[in-house]
């Protein structure tokens, strides 16, 4: 069921506002004592959906990026944890989809849950305050980082986990090997400066292959160039501003000359340009990437084409997306999980 708002309200237009702190209150909402649910009505959890590793490895990245998690968040992160080791097979590959009843409607493979999941292990391997936690992900983390798959954007989402191992074990060659290999499988930008992007066409969460491309290039060896990464989600930045705002590619992605629809906006899009920005502004120290950071929290504050805040203040939960008419009033994972991203950067460059 998609839900939307008529018109926008008072409280939802005017002056760009300060950003909350990042609530895991509606995170909560949607947890049980096995995962995440995927799916909800509103606030309200449709349990009928069940639960999918590729939004459990990304609850586990943001409570994991707590630098002081409350009791809360760190249970949080554990049940994530167990999830996770719990989908993965011996080999290093992952199921995703686990229904209410708690089993498995898949076998194990290499899509983008892998990558997510591979995102979620390192994020916690290396940033986590808890031992055991740490300890268990770096176990369930290389068990995966031995596989590659053929999708870039699995690639990528694996690489940006492999980056997180690094920066805490720095002599972890599998993450060293597989960041190489994840910045390689989404190519160089091209030479055309109207179109640079290695593929023809944008689809979802566009800004983590620019990001990855950039974090490979502080690889000791065989890194791309710091420039490659930086054009790519320079021009990315430039196609998605509108009259100062962010106003991101839809769903349904967009072609190299084709016409590109305005809606349906999703917050996915504007956590990953908020994530790659934040990376490219500690990369290079160059503060000009810090106002993408922020173009992107004013996105789900209520800077965006229609003038409408994504997220529910009195829930936490972030709004599933932005159409012609205003908001999808339905709170899902992905988009909650999207707001607490978000906001979790505007601690620093909000």
């Amino acid at each position: 069921m998609t839900t939307t708002a008529s018109r926008p309200s008072t409280s939802d237009r005017g002056p760009r506002r300060t950003a909350p702190a990042p609530s895991f209150a509606h995170l909560i909402r949607l947890s049980d004592d096995t995962g995440l649910f995927e799916h909800a009505r509103h606030a309200i959890v449709r349990r009928e959906h069940g639960y999918c590793t590729d939004d459990v490895a990304r609850g586990l990245v943001v409570a994991s990026r707590e630098p002081e998690p409350t009791e809360e968040v760190l249970r949080l992160a554990e049940r994530y944890l167990a999830f996770l080791t719990h989908a993965q097979d011996r080999g290093g590959a992952f199921r995703n989809r686990l229904g209410h009843d708690r089993r498995w409607t898949d076998e194990p493979g290499l899509g983008d849950w892998w990558g997510r999941a591979l995102w979620g292990l390192g994020t916690a391997a290396a940033r986590s305050p808890a031992s055991w936690i740490r300890e268990e992900a770096l176990v369930a983390f290389s068990r995966g980082a031995a596989r590659r798959s053929p999708a870039p954007h699995a690639m990528a989402f694996a690489g940006l986990g492999a980056v997180e191992v690094l920066r805490r074990h720095p002599t972890h060659t599998a993450s060293a090997t597989l960041l190489a290999d994840a910045a390689a499988a989404v190519g160089r930008p091209g030479s055309d400066p109207r179109w640079p992007w290695p593929q023809q066409g944008l689809s979802y969460a566009s800004a983590a292959l620019a990001e990855v491309v950039i974090v490979a290039s502080q690889l000791r060896h065989d890194g791309p160039p710091l420039d490659d990464g930086l054009r790519m989600l320079g021009w990315l930045r430039d196609i998605q501003l509108r009259d100062g705002h962010l106003s991101v590619v839809p769903a349904g992605g967009w072609r190299r000359g084709a016409a590109r629809l305005p809606h349906d906006q999703q917050p996915i899009e504007v956590a990953a340009f908020a994530d790659a920005c934040a990376t490219a502004a500690t990369v290079t120290g160059d503060p000009g990437w810090e106002a993408g950071v922020r173009q992107a929290v004013g996105w789900f504050l209520g800077d965006n084409d229609v003038g409408m805040r994504m997220w529910d203040p009195s829930t936490g939960g972030g709004y599933d997306g932005l159409t012609s008419h205003g908001p999808n009033l339905n709170q899902g994972a992905e988009s909650t999980l999207a707001l607490i991203s978000a906001l979790q950067h505007a601690r620093r460059w909000s």
